[in-house]
């Protein structure tokens, strides 16, 4: 039954088509009813031409021979082009089902799905897929149709000799069907590894320095080849019973000839049929004998298409545990009030990243949030823009829960440089302008400049149209991080998350770009997290925090005089630097 059911979730596929369907089948069986008359052609040629020496009957039967055979031309050139469109406007319908599911789907879902499988079901899965729904599934409807077409012809010949030649026919349908039950699982086996081999070269190549640095070639071409053995040996199972599975085919259609041949040939001889009918019988049992073998390809092709498209459909299928609520309201404006209240959240069941937050942000206010890795702060603010959602307690953003805001509405407020700042492989400009594809330059190289990236962009030949190898890699990590933090501002985010944003740059340019950001954060609720304290002192507010709790608040100047530890980061990294700013002035 599930089997069934995914087969009419894949035709659903077609119901959008229904003219190139049409098409596509009525030019199926035209041509298939072309050659179920091409024998009834020749056994006139036998019985009225050579049998009665007729040289007219044999002209006339070779023309309609020759005609049959341009019109066949015709239909079939028609069912392989429209059986080809279907294929790849399925292909193409479900790439883009699976790919908007992945854009929708919430950050839990990436954190759970190796990307180099997700590569592998839309790519190899739905390849697979749409060679069956298309062209596949047309020939499987043509053999089909052709085996009771000739079981029909045949039945018009001579009863008894079709029912004898038939005799073979449930032992191949039986043998057909069991081969595609056994090896559905297998392909299924495969596609599987096919994501855990695309997993492992997208890991490989993006990681492509690590590798090299560390010398450990050797290592991941072992490890790739252990996948790609694994791969083969289970693709090699299904050839091994492939190949067990079709000599089988073959001999039940030639067990069918000589049955014709051991009962027909006598009856012939005694002139109960006609040689032109025995030649007929036999040419339709021939006729078989291609989409009899093909019969096992396609039931494999439908197989491996339900076994991939199962893949498929998991991903499409998969709740969006994120979606904006019946009722979510829209921000047109937000002045940038952030609370949390009583906010408790772990990323797996039964595990608390977080436990029991509670503080409120003033518009225009700057939060600062320090602590132990893992303590998490970028926790607190991937619950701000609502990538994830609490397990207990409410986000605010001016009184409004965040899961009541539509997602767009909200995130359109938020402007965020994470701490892996990421740039497409495209040019710098259009880096800086992602968040609003229709800016000027001149307000990309405003953002620039406050970024206090304007001038190493200028340094490259090209400027701001300078394009940037993938993930940035042509770029120094400070550099990918000014041209992030451009990105955030030219939105003009009306609260902003810097994840520490100023990790890969020196001393100097942090302080560049905290100078800029000092004059950009005004009007605007800003999230700091950071390591330095150099970039956390002036915060209206500092969350301090430990094992998903805040332990310590307040400002720098309250903090340093209590017990904890901030005053025990600060006396490791500023004590010494404020007491000789202290001493010369």
């Amino acid at each position: 039954m599930q089997r069934l059911r995914q087969y009419r979730r894949l035709l659903g596929h077609l119901r959008p088509y229904p003219r190139q369907v049409l098409l596509a089948y009525a030019a199926t069986l035209i041509a298939l009813g072309l050659n179920i008359i091409v024998p009834q052609v020749l056994k006139n040629a036998i019985d009225q031409g050579i049998a009665e020496g007729s040289a007219r009957a044999l002209f006339i039967s070779a023309g309609i021979v020759l005609g049959i055979a341009v019109m066949r031309s015709g239909f079939e050139f028609a069912q392989r082009y429209w059986g080809e469109w279907m294929s790849y406007r399925v292909g193409y319908d479900l790439r883009n089902a699976l790919y908007n599911k992945l854009q929708q789907v919430p950050f839990s879902f990436h954190d759970q799905n190796q990307t180099g499988d997700l590569m592998s079901r839309a790519t190899s899965d739905i390849s697979e897929t749409e060679r069956f729904i298309g062209v596949g599934l047309l020939e499987l409807t043509s053999t089909l149709a052709l085996m009771v077409g000739v079981i029909i012809a045949m039945m018009f010949e001579s009863v008894s000799l079709a029912w004898l030649a038939l005799i073979p026919m449930p032992f191949l349908v039986f043998f057909t069907i069991r081969f595609g039950l056994k090896v559905e699982p297998m392909f299924k086996a495969i596609q599987e590894q096919m994501g855990q081999l695309s997993t492992v070269m997208q890991e490989s190549l993006t990681g492509i320095r690590v590798v090299k640095a560390f010398a450990r070639e050797p290592f991941e071409k072992s490890k790739f080849s252990e996948n790609n053995t694994e791969w083969f040996n289970r693709r090699f199972r299904v050839i091994r019973v492939w190949a067990n599975n079709w000599p089988l085919f073959t001999f039940l259609i030639a067990t069918s000839v000589m049955i014709l041949l051991w009962f027909g040939g006598p009856r012939a001889l005694d002139q109960q049929i006609t040689v032109g009918s025995l030649f007929a019988m036999i040419s339709y049992v021939l006729l078989l004998s291609r989409p009899a073998q093909r019969l096992g390809f396609l039931v494999n092709l439908a197989s491996t298409a339900v076994a991939s498209s199962r893949r498929v459909f998991e991903i499409i299928d998969t709740d969006d545990a994120l979606a904006d609520a019946p009722n979510a309201i829209s921000l047109p404006h937000v002045t940038g009030h952030v609370a949390f209240e009583h906010v408790s959240f772990g990323y797996a069941d039964g595990q608390r990243t977080l436990r029991d937050i509670t503080f409120s942000a003033q518009p225009g206010q700057v939060i600062a949030l320090m602590g132990p890795t893992g303590s998490g702060k970028s926790t607190i603010t991937n619950l701000i823009p609502r990538f994830y959602d609490v397990a207990a307690g409410q986000v605010l953003i001016d009184g409004h829960d965040v899961r009541d805001v539509a997602i767009k509405s909200l995130r359109q407020h938020i402007g965020i440089v994470q701490q892996d700042s990421f740039l497409f492989s495209t040019s710098i400009a259009e880096n800086i302008a992602y968040g609003r594809p229709a800016a000027s330059t001149d307000e990309i190289i405003a953002a620039a400049r406050a970024a206090q990236a304007h001038d190493f962009i200028m340094n490259f030949p090209d400027g701001y149209e300078t394009r940037v190898g993938e993930r940035g890699v042509t770029l120094s990590g400070g550099q990918k991080q000014r041209i992030a933090i451009a990105r955030a501002l030219l939105r003009d985010p009306r609260i902003l998350i810097l994840d520490d944003s100023t990790s890969s740059v020196d001393t100097e340019t942090e302080h560049l770009i905290q100078q800029a950001l000092n004059r950009l954060m005004q009007g605007r609720t800003t999230f700091v997290i950071a390591q330095r304290l150099l970039t956390l002192k002036n915060a209206d507010l500092i969350l301090v925090l430990d094992h998903g709790q805040i332990v310590q608040r307040g400002t720098h100047a309250e903090l340093v005089e209590q017990p904890g530890l901030y005053r025990t980061i600060y006396e490791l990294q500023l004590k010494d630097q404020d007491t000789i700013t202290a001493a010369l002035a």
